[in-house]
């Protein structure tokens, strides 16, 4: 599910790359791979373990953002009739990490890629994550291949997974793609990414799922400054994003049929917190009425509106929560449903920046006899997800206070507008303030007299330095 993010175009100026150094010496994130865990990546990047079927006829191609070398996904779609078939390869990190070695070990530890503005700590070393195991253009690589095919109204019909080489043909970026799809020279396994986009976004309104456009917060390099401006996702981006979610749901149902897995679940959301959201709503005028499903009203939200932006953002809190369930020998837990897909889901796309989609395929590759060593570290893997989640979440946040004092360090007494966007209830004198310009959001505290949640305000900034003081605003 979304979060709030950052991300740098451009090289960071010398203040903010210290800031972000200090940070990742006060959190621990290791600096390099140790010397035996990139000795045994150098071996297994020369001979991974090959997968019996060859699938390299297919062409497949990726959709990353235009940096992105660690390619997880490749895809390709076609018509099945009156439906459709869609063919998922994930990079099969298990061809290279042998259990129980210094690969896998290291693994455990770092648990999840974390990714900094001006450079990422990698879960898997480099040789291998943007190198021999992902899915990069023109190469065969080992994969899991997922191939679900869909009735005309993008329902599941089937499904098979099973380990294949394959080659990508193409390495597209989201913008690339919805321009081809927009001026119709898209060939047809790119076009129907639309199709069968649209049918599952269609699919999920009516099982009551929840997809949050949240804007991108991006720092540009501007003749030799920087500016923050919000970047909202591309339609592209939600189509590309459902079959990924689609993938998740079909191994999500394996696990639970087979009685053994590990699913990604998140409880609905208590009354209280879609109580305080209906208040925000009214706050910043947004037209909720009382007949209107939540997931009807995230889905009419434009988050290029400033107001909306701010709603959506706020929307985020209803996810947290979300966890790691593990459940063997047909005892499901109560819980199996994850509260925004509205469907059991699990994640399983991401195998080589996050440690549990390794487990979730090899689930899925034999479901009725996982390897040993799947089984044996299946239930401490909820405590590691949840551990290496917070650590990211945690990075994430500090990069964003970080960057956003690093951008506006200069401009301490300067006034700005804005809109109130969050009011703390037992302190309606602190809250959030959403700058119009530059694209920053950030605490507003220090008046005498209650936040007017939902209007507009001019604000003073009180502090921002880099690493030392979060950016703070207060009334003017």
């Amino acid at each position: 599910m979304p979060s709030r993010r950052i991300r740098v175009t451009g090289a960071p100026e010398a203040p903010l790359r210290a800031a972000l150094t200090a940070l990742r010496t006060e959190l621990g994130v290791p600096e390099s791979f140790p010397p035996e865990v990139l000795a045994e990546a150098e071996r297994a990047a020369k001979s991974p373990v090959p997968p019996a079927e060859d699938a390299t006829g297919i062409p497949f191609f990726t959709i990353d953002p235009p940096t992105s070398m660690d390619l997880d996904q490749a895809m390709h779609l076609s018509r099945r009739g009156s439906g459709f078939r869609v063919r998922y390869a994930i990079a099969d990190v298990a061809a290279f990490v042998v259990p129980g070695g210094a690969l896998d070990a290291e693994a455990h530890r770092r648990v999840t890629t974390l990714y900094f503005p001006d450079e990422k700590t990698p879960l898997h070393p480099p040789l291998l994550s943007e190198g021999a195991a992902s899915l990069l253009p023109d190469v065969a690589r080992p994969a899991v291949l997922w191939t679900i095919d869909l009735d005309a109204d993008g329902r599941t019909s089937a499904v098979d997974v099973r380990r294949a080489l394959v080659r990508s043909r193409a390495k597209l970026d989201y913008a690339t793609a919805q321009r081809r799809i927009d001026a119709g020279t898209a060939e047809e396994p790119l076009a129907l990414l639309k199709d069968i986009g649209e049918a599952r976004e269609r699919l999920e309104v009516e099982r009551g799922g929840i997809s949050l456009n949240v804007p991108e917060q991006e720092i540009v390099e501007r003749d030799h400054t920087y500016e923050l401006a919000y970047r909202a996702p591309l339609p592209a981006d939600g189509w590309n994003a459902q079959i990924s979610l689609l993938t998740g749901m079909a191994a999500a149902d394996l696990m639970l049929t087979h009685g053994t897995g590990v699913l990604r679940t998140l409880p609905t959301a208590p009354d209280g917190a879609v109580g305080r959201l209906h208040r925000t709503a009214h706050a910043l005028h947004i037209d909720w009425p009382h007949h209107m499903s939540y997931a009807e009203l995230i889905r009419s939200l434009d988050p290029h509106l400033p107001h909306h932006a701010a709603f959506l953002q706020e929307c985020t809190t209803l996810l947290r929560g979300a966890g790691y369930t593990v459940f063997r020998d047909g005892n499901l837990p109560p819980v199996t449903t994850h509260a925004a897909v509205a469907a059991p889901y699990t994640h399983c796309t991401a195998p080589l920046r996050r440690l549990v989609d390794r487990y979730a395929a090899e689930l899925c590759l034999a479901p009725s006899s996982p390897p040993a060593w799947v089984l044996a570290g299946l239930d401490a893997l909820p405590k590691q997800m949840a551990d290496g989640t917070r650590l990211a979440g945690t990075v994430e946040r500090e990069c964003v206070d970080i960057v956003e004092a690093a951008l506006l360090k200069d401009r301490v007494g300067d006034l700005f507008d804005g809109y109130v966007v969050d009011v703390e209830e037992r302190q309606p004198t602190v809250g959030k303030v959403q700058l119009d310009t530059p694209a920053v959001v950030a605490r507003l505290e220090g008046g005498t007299t209650p936040l007017p949640l939902g209007e507009r305000l001019r604000v003073r900034l009180t502090q921002a330095v880099p690493g030392t003081s979060k950016v703070r605003f207060a009334p003017a």
